[in-house]
């Protein structure tokens, strides 16, 4: 096998003390195998514990053939999961099992959760979104919503980091700096998105299978879609007023990727130029030039999202565009990038690999 890279050790060979000592609780989900993949080649970070309650006892490699190449630690339940030396947790559980789980961790350990658990501020707003009371509200109002380029600072110190929705994040990563910009009108906002079918996790579901799927478009949940609590609370948050949007999503027939076709109205040019302005200095957003729009094959596998902005036919209104990889940048590679923040490393590190192609 093929160990992680790791930095160099000291004489008895363990590895020096900058080397942050890594768990991923639900490795057996395309989130917690995404993370892997990435932490895999990160200078900095070492996996050691992995959970997955129902292929306990397992290698990484008998769940997931592609990763059979690293030397990585055994599955066990959380149960088993010991926490001694490990400086941070990506928790990949299901929703509804995050708040449990993170609530009888050690203070002391900083968590980065992929799940809906703590995405939203209001108990009341959860309660509603989500069907039950949240079970952990202490952790709830101390959670940072982890949209990395907006909360930056707050990210560096946080303990705990909710991730974002993947569609919340490809919506949010475009509309959002035109709000703060004011131009836009707030109250004309259309999200068209389509999305791969990772999304919806690895759990068998009979709406994913090849058959259901393939050679077919079709929108679901729509205008009740959970990410648009998200939308609601940080595009209102941005505006400084209330702010509802048209959601509609779409399941696209692939793997991986999500565009989100955004029609909003405003001039053309204001918009180009406040994405332009607001991500000159960000490394993981490329706004292209006016006029062009983005695809998903060309942000597929890596951390980086794509945006762009045509304008309509009609004067006053425009279409926006944004692409993202939903399990990387929409989810396990955001994660990474705050985990670096939150341990004190380069934002980047471990994320600038370019995306696959073709």
């Amino acid at each position: 096998m093929i160990p992680l890279v790791l930095p160099p050790g000291n004489d008895r060979g363990r590895p020096v003390d900058q080397t942050h000592r890594i768990a991923i609780l639900g490795a057996s989900g395309y989130t917690g195998a995404e993370l892997v993949r990435l932490i895999a080649t990160h200078p900095r970070m070492a996996i050691r514990a992995l959970t997955a309650d129902r292929k306990a006892g397992q290698c990484m490699g008998e769940v997931f053939p592609h990763l059979r190449h690293l030397d990585l630690p055994r599955l066990s339940t959380i149960a088993e999961l010991d926490l001694d030396g490990i400086d941070l947790a990506f928790c990949a559980l299901p929703h509804a099992t995050s708040q449990e789980v993170i609530a009888a961790l050690p203070r002391d350990l900083k968590v980065v959760d992929l799940s809906a658990d703590f995405r939203l501020r209001d108990p009341a707003v959860y309660a509603r979104w989500y069907g039950h009371e949240h079970m952990a509200l202490d952790l709830q109002a101390e959670a940072v919503y982890g949209l990395t380029e907006f909360y930056r600072e707050a990210i560096r110190g946080a303990r705990l980091v909710a991730g974002t929705g993947c569609n919340a994040a490809t919506g949010m990563y475009a509309i959002l700096p035109l709000l703060q910009a004011g131009v836009i009108d707030p109250d004309e906002i259309v999200i068209d998105l389509a999305t791969g079918v990772s999304g919806a996790g690895r759990s068998p579901k009979e709406g994913m299978l090849h058959s259901e799927v393939s050679e077919g478009y079709h929108a679901y949940n729509v205008a009740k879609h959970r990410h648009l609590a998200e939308f609601d609370q940080e595009f209102s948050r941005a505006a400084g007023r209330k702010v509802e949007v048209t959601f509609a999503p779409h399941l696209l027939p692939q793997n991986r990727g999500i565009l989100a076709t955004i029609y909003v109205r405003g001039e053309a040019g204001a918009i180009h130029g406040a994405l332009a302005q607001t991500y000159a200095d960000e490394p993981f957003l490329v706004v292209l030039p006016l006029g062009e729009s983005p695809a998903t094959r060309h942000v597929r596998g890596s951390n980086f999202v794509h945006l762009g902005v045509i304008p309509d036919r009609r004067p006053g209104r425009t279409i926006v565009f944004s692409a993202l990889d939903n399990l990387t940048k929409g989810s396990s590679g955001q994660a990474l990038q705050n985990a670096n923040l939150m341990l004190g490393l380069p934002e980047t590190m471990g994320l600038m690999a370019p995306p696959l192609f073709p």
